[in-house]
């Protein structure tokens, strides 16, 4: 593709996150658990366009799309191909990525997470962002499904 003079790429909205899954009933187990939500639509997508889109020639992957707060989407996709690896579950890897959810109640999200199925990486729940432009807020990282990271943030009170 050639840049059309004068013209900036310019991002409107969040679509979709996408995550790799080993196993499509085990990211549902949890994700659905969790969001109280059903998942909206599972496929198997195998159009001969997917091959040329991800890279991968004639792969099929089975896919379930559940609904994120606020309308953003969450692409839960396994592959069907072998030799699938799972990556370290360690947020300094570089390539690592992770979900960040606004939550009313960080300790309640946390305990939520935890009881359906989430690895908690403090094991006593949340911490308070004691400095920055979110002084006062309360956050935890947790490791779900396939050593993905859920982060809970919940907003400082402001007077």
């Amino acid at each position: 593709m050639t840049a059309v003079a004068g013209a900036t790429a310019t991002a409107t909205a969040v679509h979709h996150v996408g995550m790799s899954v080993a196993s499509l009933d085990e990211a549902l187990a949890f994700w659905e658990k969790f969001l109280g939500v059903p998942a909206r639509w599972r496929t198997t997508l195998d159009r001969p366009y997917l091959g040329r889109h991800v890279g991968i020639p004639g792969v099929a992957i089975d896919a379930a799309f559940v609904d994120l707060p606020g309308g953003t989407i969450l692409e839960l996709l396994a592959y069907r191909i072998p030799n699938r690896q799972t990556n370290p579950d360690v947020t300094a890897n570089p390539g690592n990525v992770h979900l960040c959810l606004a939550v009313e109640d960080a300790g309640t999200a946390w305990q939520r997470a935890v009881s359906c199925g989430a690895r908690p990486v403090v094991p006593d729940g949340p911490v308070e962002v004691n400095a920055g432009p979110n002084q006062g807020a309360r956050v935890a990282y947790l490791r779900i499904h396939d050593g993905i990271t859920l982060e809970l943030f919940q907003r400082p009170q402001r007077s």
